[in-house]
């Protein structure tokens, strides 16, 4: 009983641990999309994996920092081990204690910290930044990997071999190298893992176009995982599973060939470990340099760097830009208004183009981070109807900063086979029938947009008393719930793992165009209307390019292909009449009338105090 409850207990462990990643495996394989349905078996994911230049790039990145911080810091921390070592005792406790101070440290005071000197010293953030920043963060682990093994040696051998007529350097590396060279592998191995496995480090001191696969899959769960990123995951699991597997390999000895079959798991072992693994990691980073030295500076003057939306235009267009105007474009892509903020207000990164929303814009322009736009480098501006350059001025008010690029409203998106009541109000967010089947916008401003208009209130209020009910009143919804998330809610309410969920206009359409049974409505008691306009920050290194680059997103076909690919609503009326499509050029969710926009508000910029206590109540709401 007793060896059947252990392999029981075993079991449940090992199918604990592995479940979450056969998983992976199965969807890695799923011709869907999505993780709800099967849709049948496909290597696609594998193929389109390699094609994904983005992906690729983040792989060999990681890979990059992780060999050179790795080898790096085992230098170095090598090096002061023995510096240490020859140091009288209290001093060498006080530098062990400095030492240690990153692995006793919160990772994101660390990181925090490396970002702030960074800024201070005007170095600009990008591949450079995050290598330095590894090799700090990897230097103390190393440190206490080699200085057990530094302890154990005897130092008597050491003077015997100078005695000897040994230089220091030479009996050093036949003497003392070789007792602490375990010690040095577990040092290299574990700042190896540690870099590889690093996000909040590298978050904070990555650059624009710089990307990790940490920080990639982060941005990719933000708005819903790629299949591309589930065959990586399986490729780099299966890789592991081998290695290990191969340098653990040791069969069963035959009687009368023990010599031989020892003999051959040794070569193997050394094989891997002293010739493979060690080519390929002087391959790797040899072309790394190749690799990124051709990438180039990203500060050249043939360059725009671009801060967007997730998902918010289409690749294409960036190809087409490239090859008409030469011009390089580093792209980078943040979640919310609020996290795109502090690294504009920040001036880490020198953006050159960025993509707020209305009243992001207004609060910009309030504080001085951002350029007037010469309109004489934007002739397509004609093609941005003047309904939408009117609607700017309530945030720009002479339209100097910013060029419209997209609008659209903030509604309900239901699925009419789990919801069976017809759907005109924000009440429904609170029926307990739908618990556990409500989507809502990890949002501080829309969340309390939805709970402010159900209540009859503006959502600009600031009225303390009424924002308290919207507060009260969230914290009511909040056990009905699923889940608040932001470009998710499209994948889930495509795979029917919700009912009703708050939805962008334009991510309505596209929900639509994969499941029929999706209905997008505007509540009664009125919701957001919103334009997202590009605009060029204070600091922007090429503002010319950054004005080429908004003209040619103003050109009809561009705007076209753009709205085709993103489904948002375009303010460009000539990309509009170019929609061939009848039925989306008419449709009422991406061109709303006058009648069901009557009781639709913009956002306003109402002050650092009033978004103090936006924020204060949205945590409250967040951590009940």
């Amino acid at each position: 009983m007793k060896k059947a409850a252990r392999k029981i207990y075993l079991g449940l462990i090992l199918v604990l641990l592995y479940a979450p990643i056969v998983t992976l495996i199965v969807l890695s394989f799923n011709q869907s999309k999505t993780r709800a349905r099967w849709g049948g078996f496909t290597l696609q994911w594998y193929r389109s994996l390699f094609g994904n230049e983005q992906i690729m790039n983040a792989f060999y990145t990681t890979l990059i920092i992780a060999l050179l911080s790795a080898f790096i810091a085992t230098v170095i921390g090598t090096l002061a081990c023995i510096g240490m070592q020859a140091m009288n005792r209290r001093v060498r406790g006080l530098f062990l204690s400095v030492a240690n101070i990153p692995m006793v440290n919160p990772e994101i005071v660390t990181a925090v910290s490396l970002m702030l000197i960074f800024i201070a010293l005007r170095i600009g953030l990008g591949f450079e930044t995050i290598l330095i920043s590894h090799i700090t963060f990897n230097i103390p682990y190393v440190i206490l990997s080699v200085m057990p093994k530094l302890r154990q040696t005897q130092r008597s051998t050491y003077e015997a071999a100078l005695d000897l007529g040994a230089s220091p350097v030479y009996a050093f590396w036949r003497v003392v190298f070789p007792d602490i060279v375990p010690g040095v592998l577990s040092g290299f191995l574990l700042a190896f893992t540690m870099s590889l496995d690093d996000f909040v480090i590298t978050h904070f001191t990555k650059g624009p176009g710089i990307d990790t696969l940490s920080t990639k899959i982060y941005a990719e769960v933000r708005k819903g995982i790629k299949p591309e990123i589930y065959a990586l995951s399986t490729l780099l699991f299966v890789s592991v599973l081998l290695l290990l597997i191969l340098v653990n390999y040791s069969p069963e000895p035959k009687e009368g060939a023990v010599k031989q079959t020892v003999t051959k798991a040794a070569r193997i072992k050394v094989l891997v470990l002293r010739r493979i693994l060690p080519a390929a990691m002087a391959v790797l980073l040899t072309a790394g340099g190749i690799y990124y030295g051709s990438k180039g500076n990203f500060t050249g003057a043939d360059t725009v760097i671009v801060y967007n939306w997730g998902e918010y235009m289409d690749p294409a267009v960036l190809d087409l830009f490239e090859e008409e105007t030469g011009i390089q474009v580093v792209y980078e892509e943040f979640e919310t208004n609020e996290s795109m903020y502090p690294k504009i207000k920040a001036g880490a990164i020198a953006y050159d183009v960025v993509c707020p929303s209305d009243y992001m814009i207004q609060r910009m322009i309030q504080e001085d981070l951002l350029s007037e736009i010469n309109f004489d480098n934007i002739p397509n501006l004609k093609n941005i109807g003047e309904t939408y350059l009117e609607k700017s001025q309530a945030f720009d008010e002479q339209n100097r900063y910013s060029v419209p690029y997209c609008w659209g409203t903030v509604g309900i998106l239901y699925n009419k086979k789990l919801v069976d009541e017809p759907i005109d109000s924000w009440s429904v967010l609170w029926d307990e029938k739908y618990a556990d089947s409500i989507l809502m916008q990890d949002s501080v401003r829309d969340a309390f947009a939805v709970a402010l208009c159900y209540l009859g209130y503006s959502l600009n209020s600031t009225d303390l008393d009424e924002l308290t009910a919207a507060r009260d009143l969230l914290m009511e919804q909040k056990p009905l719930v699923q889940a608040y998330v932001v470009d998710q809610v499209r994948d889930k309410m495509i795979g029917n793992e919700a009912a009703l969920g708050v939805i962008y206009s334009g991510e309505a359409i596209y929900t639509q165009s994969s499941n029929p049974d999706l209905e997008y409505v505007i509540p009664k008691e009125g919701t957001n209307i919103w334009i997202d306009s590009w605009v060029i920050p204070k600091n922007a290194q090429h503002k010319e390019n950054a004005e080429k680059f908004i003209n040619f997103l103003c050109r009809p076909d561009i705007a076209l292909m753009n709205f085709e690919y993103i489904t948002y609503s375009t303010p460009n009326t000539a990309a509009r009449e170019l929609i061939e499509d009848e039925a989306l050029k008419n449709s009422l969710v991406a061109f709303p009338t006058d009648e069901m926009l009557k009781n639709c508000t913009a956002f306003q910029y109402l002050g650092d105090e009033m978004d103090a206590v936006y924020l204060d109540f949205w945590n409250q709401v967040k951590s009940r």
